[in-house]
């Protein structure tokens, strides 16, 4: 099985492709921005499973041709699933936020997934897109103050999922999104220091991981909250 993660140098990314990496079986294709924590991660899977089964690439979703993309992944074939987990969060209240922060928002967390699954659309046929939203983006919830530009590109986004599940039903493309809570991770450490959240970055990678090749078989064009605390 071939996967995609994005994002994949730190956080739920990391982790959910450290857990993936446990079968031979599965072929990671990992993108991020940052090269070490990428080299880490398939160290790490290495040191711990005894197989390389990981293939790196340095990338800026906002940025880079998602062609390239699509190129790097076709001698290996089709995609089995993608996990758009690359993200940014921005922590200022409404008013301070620049027009640069929303632009900043938007092209990061919904502009460069709609332009990498346009490109990589004749390699999913059969594939269950994952995206990775937020109870920022879950309608209803009480929200975090200062995450307007977040939570709003995260709503867009689990949108996004509901549109595709049908547009691609034909293509037997499988699309949900997985709306989470608060996750012990570096970029939620960044943007709130000192906050605890009730669940770490290991147990929802491994929760993630185990949603990528499972959650197709019961869902489709779902935006799911998965959450033990609210916001």
């Amino acid at each position: 099985m071939n996967y995609l993660i994005t994002g994949a140098s730190r956080g739920i990314g990391y982790d959910s492709a450290l857990t993936l990496a446990a079968s031979p079986e599965n072929r990671l294709f990992v993108l991020s921005r940052t090269e070490k924590g990428l080299e880490q991660l398939a160290s790490n899977a290495y040191d711990k499973y005894g197989h390389h089964n990981i293939e790196i690439r340095i990338a800026d979703l906002a940025a880079v041709d998602p062609v390239q993309i699509h190129d790097w992944i076709v001698p290996f074939g089709n995609l089995a699933g993608v996990i758009n987990n690359a993200g940014v969060l921005i922590n200022k209240p409404f008013l301070e936020l620049s027009m640069d922060d929303w632009t900043r928002s938007f092209e990061v967390n919904f502009f460069s997934i709609v332009r990498l699954l346009r490109a990589l659309h004749p390699l999913l046929t059969g594939a269950h897109i994952l995206n990775i939203g937020s109870m920022g983006g879950f309608q209803g919830t009480s929200k975090f103050v200062g995450l307007s530009a977040y939570s709003a590109s995260k709503a867009a986004l689990a949108n996004l999922t509901e549109c595709l599940a049908e547009e691609w039903k034909s293509d037997q493309i499988v699309s949900n999104c997985l709306a989470l809570g608060a996750v012990q991770t570096e970029m939620l450490s960044e943007a709130f220091p000192g906050f605890k959240a009730p669940v770490s970055s290991e147990e929802m990678g491994a929760m993630v991981a185990w949603f990528l090749q499972n959650g197709h078989r019961f869902f489709n064009g779902k935006v799911l909250p998965v959450s033990v605390s609210t916001p």
